[in-house]
């Protein structure tokens, strides 16, 4: 019987932007999965705490920036755990024999992969997918690398997806929204539309 391929792709989403929608559509093409899984987190182990939107505003946002890719979904499941978001615990929420994961994650989270909690673990209920967004020579090195470090000492499935530069972050779109500067071109219009009538990022 074939087993379910569920694609996942978790991030602080706050704003969701431009590059998020390209890397899930990348993401989406590369694999065709039955289901792709945008996961919100609610506190990231590795980054500082976000403020200027709730929740349920970064949940609202994602749905409205991820609607036009094919089978995908927009899940609560971090946010309704609460504390700390620990990829483990969220794998093996998913995880079931009818079922295969493939989680993506960025370059940078790639190469520190085997540092993250039970690291030995993700790389037993997970297929890893990371995405190239620079075209740097010496990061490549870096990435062929580490994948085979990873495909000798866990055995783990990884892909490497390509996906178009955009150079902008989420930190950034902030700090341009609460200055008061445009984000046009890095913000979808309705997720755009979204935080101005919410007033979010404002300080």
């Amino acid at each position: 019987m074939k087993k379910e391929l569920v694609a996942i792709y978790g991030g602080t989403f706050s704003p969701p932007h431009i590059g998020h929608i390209r890397a899930a559509e990348a993401f989406q093409r590369a694999l065709d999965p039955d289901r792709l899984l945008i996961i919100p987190s609610a506190k990231p182990p590795h980054k500082a705490p976000v403020h200027g939107a709730a929740d349920a505003d970064r949940l609202a946002m994602c749905r409205l920036a991820f609607s036009s890719i094919p089978s995908t979904e927009i899940s609560d499941l971090e946010l309704l755990r609460k504390g700390r978001s620990y990829t483990v615990d969220t794998l093996l929420s998913l995880s079931s024999r009818e079922r295969r994961l493939v989680m993506l994650v960025g370059t940078d989270m790639f190469l520190s992969l085997d540092t993250w909690r039970r690291a030995e673990e993700i790389f037993a209920l997970t297929e890893i997918a990371f995405i190239r967004r620079e075209s740097d020579p010496d990061m490549q090195t870096q990435l062929n690398r580490k994948r085979d470090e990873y495909t000798s000492r866990y055995g783990v499935c990884i892909h490497e997806i390509t996906c178009d530069a955009t150079v902008i972050s989420s930190s950034e779109l902030r700090r341009r929204i609460a200055a008061g500067i445009s984000t046009e071109g890095y913000l979808t219009t309705e997720v755009e539309a979204y935080i101005q009538k919410w007033h979010l990022y404002q300080d």
